[in-house]
């Protein structure tokens, strides 16, 4: 990570898994592998099913956990007749830090546009949450060679008309579709590549600070065996990581993989 970011963010996303009884569990396993140590090095969210939210925000409070409690989606209205959505409001009454949006599943298989991650952006601002931007490529635009074109697209939507110091407070996860749960991903050249062009995006669009404050992370197939490479990266400032999350050995290996960095 570059010397001039912000701390690093790993961020846990359970996706549909887990119930509450199993979130508690996994958070208490969690607990006791990751040290005071690694808290003070890295920020550590997790992002459970919305049916567990109030149960690791009971326990991340009674215990007094240093992890960051997220959501994994929201709807961008306030309030209305969107059966079955929730509204930005409702996870910061639940002491949600961190909100996903624009999720490459959510884009592809429920039809999410950039104009509706950008509107979610804003609401998720506008509640006093962090949005962690989610932008890629699929397989084919890859191999037609305009991952970048797609990428910066997605990140412009996103960011347009809004401040400077509004974009240094966000947080952006590029995440190849083609990696996500594949097994398959980027080298961690490819990705800073990415996340390189990201960062010198918002400094052409927004300045220099908040390039330097915004917190970019890669997801796609994280492991504890790749996660020290992607790290040492200059332009990737953390990690979104799905299925290795609900391992708690493998996810606290990645938590820590400054102390397997060369």
């Amino acid at each position: 990570m570059s010397s001039d970011a912000r701390k690093p963010l790993i961020s846990g996303n359970w996706k549909m898994h887990l119930n509450h009884f199993e979130a508690i569990q996994l958070v208490q396993k969690l607990n006791y592998l990751v040290t005071k140590e690694d808290f003070d090095a890295v920020d550590v969210s997790l992002h459970p099913p919305f049916t567990d939210i109030r149960s690791v925000q009971t326990l991340i409070e009674a215990d007094e956990l240093r992890f960051l409690l997220g959501a994994q989606h929201c709807h961008f209205e306030e309030k209305g007749a969107f059966t079955g959505e929730v509204a930005p409001s409702m996870l910061a009454k639940l002491s949600v830090k961190y909100v996903i949006v624009g999720h490459s599943e959510r884009r592809e298989i429920f039809g999410e546009t950039d104009e509706m991650v950008a509107n979610k952006t804003t609401s998720i601002l506008k509640a006093a949450m962090t949005p962690i931007v989610c932008v890629g490529e699929t397989l084919e635009e890859r191999e037609a060679g305009s991952t970048e074109s797609k990428v910066i697209g997605q990140v412009r939507s996103a960011l347009a008309k809004r401040a400077p110091d509004t974009v240094s407070k966000l947080v952006i996860a590029y995440e190849p579709i083609w990696a996500i749960g594949t097994g398959r991903t980027a080298t961690a050249a490819d990705a800073q590549a990415v996340c390189g062009a990201i960062r010198g995006e918002v400094r052409a669009s927004h300045g220099n600070e908040a390039a330097r404050a915004l917190r970019i992370q890669y997801g796609g197939s994280v492991k504890a065996g790749n996660i020290a490479e992607l790290m040492a990266q200059p332009d990737i400032d953390g990690a979104l990581v799905g299925g290795a999350s609900l391992d708690p050995d493998e996810f606290a290996r990645i938590v820590k993989y400054r102390l397997h960095a060369a």
